[in-house]
C-alpha cells in the first residue's frame, strides 16, 4: 500500500484565487449609478429639444428682418424679377443657413453648460430640437414676409410698380444648419472638456503558487 504523494491541505487552508471565478454579489451596480437612468435622460432630451425649439421663433423673425428682400414688377400681364441678374435670393437662403449656424453654436453652449454628460438621447435632443426650431423659423418667416399672393400684390402694386417678393427658402438644406452645427460644437466641447471616465486601478496578475514536487 502506498501512501500520497501530496500532503492533505490544513485544517485553515485557503484555496488559491481563481482568475475565472464569479464576481461577488454587487458587482458592477455602482457602474450602473454613474449615471442617470433611462427614464431620465428621456426626459430631459425632451426638455432640451422643446427649449431648442422655442428660439426658432427668434431666428424666424431675425431672418424677415435681415434677409434681403427680392424686388419684382409687373406690367399687368405678367410678372417678373426686375433685377434678373440679382443675387437677392440667394442672400435670403445665405441669411437663413447663417442665422441658424449661429444659434447652433450657442444652444450647443446651453446645453453643454447645463449638461456635461454625453449620450445617444441627448445627440437625438440637438438633432430633433435643431430641425423644429428651423421649421418653426422657416413658417414664422414666410408669416411675416410679404404675401404669398403675388398675382393680387402685383394688382395692388399696379402696372410698373416694384414690389417684394414671398420670402422663400430655395435651399432646403438649410433647415439642418443648426442641428448640424449644435451637434459638432458640442461634440468639440464634449471632447475638450467634458468628463472623463475614472482609470481602472491596477491589479497585478495573480499567478498560483507551484504545486509541491513529487
Amino acid at each position: 500500500m502506498t501512501a500520497p504523494l501530496t500532503p492533505p491541505p490544513p485544517p485553515n487552508h485557503q484555496p488559491p484565487h481563481d482568475a475565472w471565478q464569479a464576481p461577488p454579489a454587487g458587482y458592477g451596480l455602482g457602474h450602473e449609478e454613474d449615471g442617470p437612468g433611462m427614464k431620465t435622460e428621456l426626459r430631459e432630451a425632451a426638455v432640451i429639444a422643446v427649449a431648442m425649439a422655442v428660439p426658432g421663433a427668434l431666428l424666424g423673425v431675425l431672418w424677415w428682418w435681415l434677409a434681403p428682400h427680392v424686388p419684382l414688377i409687373s406690367d399687368s400681364t405678367t410678372v417678373f424679377l426686375k433685377d434678373s441678374e440679382g443675387e437677392q435670393a440667394i442672400g435670403v437662403d445665405g441669411t437663413f443657413t447663417l442665422l441658424a449656424l449661429a444659434f447652433g453654436l450657442v444652444s450647443a453652449l446651453a446645453v453643454f453648460l447645463v449638461r456635461r454628460r454625453g449620450g445617444i438621447t441627448l445627440v437625438v435632443a440637438l438633432t430633433v430640437g435643431g430641425i423644429l426650431g428651423s421649421l418653426l423659423a422657416w413658417r414664422l418667416g414666410i408669416w411675416l414676409g410679404p404675401t404669398q399672393d403675388v398675382v393680387a400684390h402685383a394688382k395692388e402694386a399696379g402696372k410698373g410698380v416694384t414690389f417684394d417678393a414671398p420670402l422663400e427658402l430655395g435651399a432646403k438644406g438649410a433647415l439642418l444648419a443648426w442641428s448640424f452645427s449644435a451637434l459638432l460644437f458640442h461634440l468639440g466641447l464634449t471632447a475638450l472638456f467634458g468628463p472623463r471616465d475614472p482609470e481602472p486601478p491596477f491589479e497585478p496578475p495573480y499567478y498560483p503558487p507551484p504545486g509541491p514536487q513529487s
